[in-house]
């Protein structure tokens, strides 16, 4: 099998891992991949977003499979080209690509299939947000309608910031903004594989967003990941496959948009239960790289048979039992004005340290002295894999201890809390006793203005 990989990033890079290591795969090729992924592709210049570039490759190499890594190609319309031109592709089309591309269509699917998540307001006027913040209260959850490559959203307990954040998004063309009650709990990403009918789910993991330890600072793409999740419930998956994959699936087949690809839900576990936070369309970064790490199973022919509406022929998924730690290298002044162009350093001595791998994302090859460079803001993913949290957490900073990269950053609290065994569920009494003090969420209502609002699931603070 011949497949053709859209992306750059080290989720590209995990997706390339694992699909040059399936025996069935005779040659990848990855447009346009990054110097990581040229050891183990076909690398091809040019933009994955652009439908007719990605034909003429897919084309020219008779691939059997594309497989679309990152959103924006999906947007774009590429896998509804890929497939009008005769060739599996593991990506959804441009309408069912909406689920990430808009905060607000999102929401009107989940409350057509009757999903979980929290009341929600959508803006676009600044006088419309005023009175949606009015009626959440604190904390305030502001969301960018459409992508933003995962730093759309802010949660904060400042009105002004809240303000501001809308005020940008706003400021764009056709700008719009989700406003949303706050959920309380754990969050817990779950990647879903769909072929337009059936779903099968993969194993859950946590990322962490902010650039800080402690979850300080301002949001990023991802700063780290880890899976398992030993304090999970017991039931999670089946759950939310139950709950929340199987009827979106069902309601974007209703509405002629089947779904045909990975669906990210990314879930908070509140008091009353899980509650959708968001939908992506495409794999998640920097959980692809943990995630992967531990699937034995041949990734090729589970990604081929989604495209092909197969799913339901294949065999249950088989999983390492180990776990697996991400840790995102950064560069200095990511997220904000990340320096590039420095040399980058010592990826052979960290994956020489047992059960260690590194994924290439922001990297590029000096033009005139051949050296690997930093060329974006989360520049390495050291992946460990350990017998628990705790040895895959030792592993994974035991490799990014081997990293040079100047004024570097990253989090050294990836995974801690969870190997130590203190992360705990909110309890509902504990929710219900700070509503009826006057704290957290109020209840949400329709803004006045220019706003639409569907009806909205109630969120942990409403229920009874």
């Amino acid at each position: 099998m011949k497949v053709l990989l859209l992306g750059s990033g080290a989720r590209e890079h995990a997706l390339a891992r694992s699909l040059a290591r399936d025996p069935a795969v005779s040659a990848l090729i990855a447009l346009p991949g990054n110097p990581g992924i040229a050891s183990l592709a076909r690398c091809r210049p040019g933009d994955p977003a652009d439908p007719e570039v990605v034909i003429e490759v897919a084309t020219s190499m008779q691939v059997d499979l594309v497989v679309v890594g990152p959103e924006a190609p999906l947007v774009a319309g590429v896998a509804d080209e890929v497939r009008a031109a005769g060739i599996p592709c593991f990506g959804p089309s441009a309408e069912a690509a909406r689920l990430e591309g808009s905060k607000a269509f999102a929401k009107e699917v989940m409350t057509a299939a009757g999903v979980p998540t929290a009341a929600a307001h959508v803006c676009t006027t600044l006088d419309a947000v005023e009175m949606a913040l009015s009626a959440t209260g604190s904390p305030f959850v502001v969301k960018e309608d459409g992508l933003a490559a995962g730093k759309g959203v802010v949660v904060c307990a400042s009105r002004d910031e809240a303000l501001a954040h809308a005020a940008a998004c706003l400021g764009r063309e056709d700008g719009r903004v989700v406003v949303e009650d706050f959920l309380d709990g754990p969050e817990v990403s779950l990647f879903c594989l769909a072929d337009g009918r059936t779903v099968v789910p993969l194993e859950p993991a946590q990322d962490f967003k902010r650039v800080g330890d402690g979850d300080a600072g301002p949001n990023t793409g991802g700063m780290g990941a880890y899976t398992p999740l030993p304090w999970a419930p017991e039931g999670l998956v089946e759950q939310v496959v139950r709950t929340v994959a199987e009827p979106t699936v069902r309601e974007m087949a209703d509405r002629g948009m089947p779904f045909v690809g990975l669906l990210y839900i990314g879930l908070a576990l509140t008091p009353a239960g899980p509650r959708v936070i968001e939908y992506n369309a495409r794999f998640g970064d920097p959980e692809t790289q943990s995630v992967l790490a531990r699937l034995r199973t041949p990734l090729a022919g589970v990604l081929l048979a989604a495209a092909q509406g197969r799913l339901a022929e294949l065999p249950p998924l088989e999983w390492s039992p180990q776990s697996s730690v991400t840790v995102v290298v950064a560069a200095d002044g990511y997220p904000a004005g990340p320096h590039t162009g420095d040399p980058v350093q010592g990826i052979d001595e960290a994956e020489s340290v047992d059960g260690v791998h590194v994924l290439q994302a922001g990297t590029r090859v000096h033009e005139s002295h051949g050296q690997l460079v930093s060329a974006g803001g989360r520049v390495l993913s050291v992946v460990a894999l350990g017998d628990d949290l705790t040895q895959a957490r030792e592993r994974a900073y035991a490799g990014v201890s081997h990293i040079s990269l100047r004024a570097s950053h990253h989090r050294r609290d990836i995974a801690e809390r969870a190997a130590a065994g203190e992360i705990e569920m909110p309890s509902l009494a504990g929710v219900l006793d700070a509503v009826s003090a006057g704290a957290g969420p109020g209840t949400a209502v329709a803004a006045s203005g220019d706003t639409h609002a569907e009806e909205p699931t109630r969120s942990p603070s409403q229920e009874p």
